[in-house]
């Protein structure tokens, strides 16, 4: 599968932003979808993983309770709704894909190195 993830852009502190994901192949929905970031002179770091079905979703820490997660898998995109968004939050966001093909109870996976398919980044700046 190949990923393309945009909408990066500049944005003031307590901002808000939409990033998407697209997604080309017909098996769109047999993969869990990550979202990373990685900000300059930092490792990649988890942002939040969505279940195949769109059914579970586990957020980082630092995210929690201001960032969302979707997907639609008819049109295979991924989205990624941040809001008030704050200065470190500044860095190159990533989507990811793994597939899952296991029936049973879900686990989201948090590290880089268990995904196998890359978008290319969009870059997100919060201003202070």
């Amino acid at each position: 599968v190949q990923l393309q993830a945009s909408g990066g852009g500049l944005v003031q502190a307590g901002g808000s932003l939409r990033l998407s994901c697209a997604a080309s192949g017909r098996t769109f929905s047999t993969y869990d979808m990550g979202w990373f970031r990685q900000a300059p002179g930092k490792e990649r770091e988890f942002v939040v993983t969505i279940s195949r079905r769109g059914d579970y979703a586990l957020f980082s820490y630092s995210v929690k309770g201001r960032f969302t997660v979707s997907r639609d898998n008819a049109k295979n995109t991924a989205c990624l709704q941040m809001n008030t968004l704050k200065p470190e939050d500044t860095a190159v966001y990533y989507c990811a894909a793994v597939l899952n093909n296991y029936e049973g109870k879900w686990s989201g996976r948090e590290g880089p190195r268990e995904y196998d398919y890359w978008g290319q980044g969009t870059l997100v700046t919060v201003s202070s």
